[in-house]
């Protein structure tokens, strides 16, 4: 049984997909939101993991070090806040790794250096490889930097939740790292870059792409800064997966083998939703101008004019084809809430359908929270599904002998 942290918890997505092997066991978990009086994930956190492990709700930058030596494990997850990176914010206002949101980086690096844990997940927004907007690949590279100094190898994956069976188009980042001293690391230290990423990888196994990356963004070799230095000056190209040992990085656009994927309809509830789910003539009218193609004159608050454009989207959402990636804004009139037709008209997804959206079970965030914070959540959260075989592929890696 590996012993695990959870930083970041949220609603405990990542628990679910880790749990499910029977292999692991959170026995620390920590998630609280500043910005918040009442704090509904972390209830709803606490209740559905009752009596199991010891849950934390403060402010991570208050948990002493003492506190985190007494705990007891060898790895490390969580889907630290992501906002400062996040497309969901104007390119103007992002702040990447010096946001509010994005130092929190440097708080699992705290956890790491007292831990020093063998293995450490991560999850966050693809835009992450690109932060910032006018230094692209910075903030990224401080991390990379941030590993190889604390003694730990690097293998990273942007993957499409639906490319791999799941219920939704959503894309995100995953961060493996990985002790130096451990046999998994030990093996890789003679294999060529791309066979890690093509074959024999942490991500290659349970995620397989074609033998090939892309020809249209070729394979890079990158040669990482001294932290603190030159890094802060430092500009880079990621590609969706690499791996960095050493200091040494190969990243490559890899091509995904794609599986089926499970469609919108078959998340639907069987049966008969609530009229307060319909939408309204107005709510309809709004909702076809917000989805449909356009092209339109803006002026900025500077006085420039410029033209926006946005591409038509389907209206109703199709059932035959995965859900689109859910946002925080969810079930509310906005371009990107999902809207599905069926016998009694036009509606929102309710918040259990959402959680299936995610694959978590039904009525998870029932726990007295608002609808619209369940939206928010799931908004949040992450597929369960491709947890439980990063977690079955890590449980692997912990049984090798070097």
């Amino acid at each position: 049984m590996i012993n695990v942290i959870e930083l970041f918890a949220g609603v405990g997505g990542f628990r679910l997909g880790i749990e499910k092997s029977g292999n692991f066991q959170v026995v620390w978990g920590n998630q609280w939101e500043p910005s918040k009086k009442t704090q509904d994930a972390f209830n709803c956190y606490a209740e559905r993991f009752k009596g199991k492990g010891e849950h934390v709700n403060k402010d991570i930058a208050t948990i002493s070090e003492e506190e985190i030596k007494d705990i007891d494990a060898d790895m490390i997850v969580g889907g630290f806040p992501c906002q400062d990176y996040s497309v969901a914010r104007s390119l103007s206002g992002e702040k990447g790794i010096e946001g509010k949101k994005g130092v929190l980086f440097w708080e699992i690096k705290r956890f790491v250096e007292i831990k020093k844990p063998k293995y450490i997940l991560l999850e966050n927004v693809d835009r992450l490889l690109k932060s910032p907007s006018k230094m692209r690949g910075r903030d990224f590279s401080i991390m990379l930097a941030t590993f190889r100094d604390l003694s730990y190898s690097v293998e990273w994956r942007v993957i499409n939740a639906a490319e791999y069976g799941q219920a939704q188009k959503r894309r995100r980042v995953f961060i493996f790292a990985y002790r130096n001293d451990i046999a998994y690391a030990k093996q890789r230290e003679t294999e060529l870059g791309k066979t890690v990423l093509h074959q024999t990888g942490f991500f290659a196994t349970p995620f397989p792409v074609e033998a090939e990356s892309s020809a249209k963004h070729p394979a890079r070799d990158i040669e990482l800064p001294i932290m603190n230095l030159e890094i802060n000056d430092f500009s880079e190209t990621y590609w969706n997966a690499g791996i960095m040992r050493n200091g040494k990085v190969y990243t490559a656009q890899l091509l995904p083998i794609q599986e089926k994927p499970i469609p919108l309809g078959a998340i639907l509830e069987k049966e008969p939703v609530d009229d307060e789910y319909y939408l309204s003539d107005i709510q309809i009218a709004k909702f076809k101008y917000l989805k449909e193609a356009k092209s339109v004159e803006r002026t900025t608050s500077e006085g420039f004019s410029y033209k926006f454009s946005e591409g038509g989207m389907a209206f109703p959402d199709s059932l035959d084809n995965p859900g689109r990636t859910m946002l925080t804004s969810e079930a509310t009139v906005n371009r990107s809430t999902h809207v599905v037709e069926d016998e009694k008209g036009k509606r929102f997804l309710t918040p259990v359908e959402c959680e299936k959206l995610n694959g978590f079970p039904p009525n998870w965030t029932d726990t007295g929270m608002s609808k619209r914070m369940r939206y928010f959540c799931m908004g949040n959260a992450l597929v369960v599904g491709l947890i439980e075989r990063m977690a079955d592929r890590i449980y692997e890696i912990d049984n090798w002998k070097y």
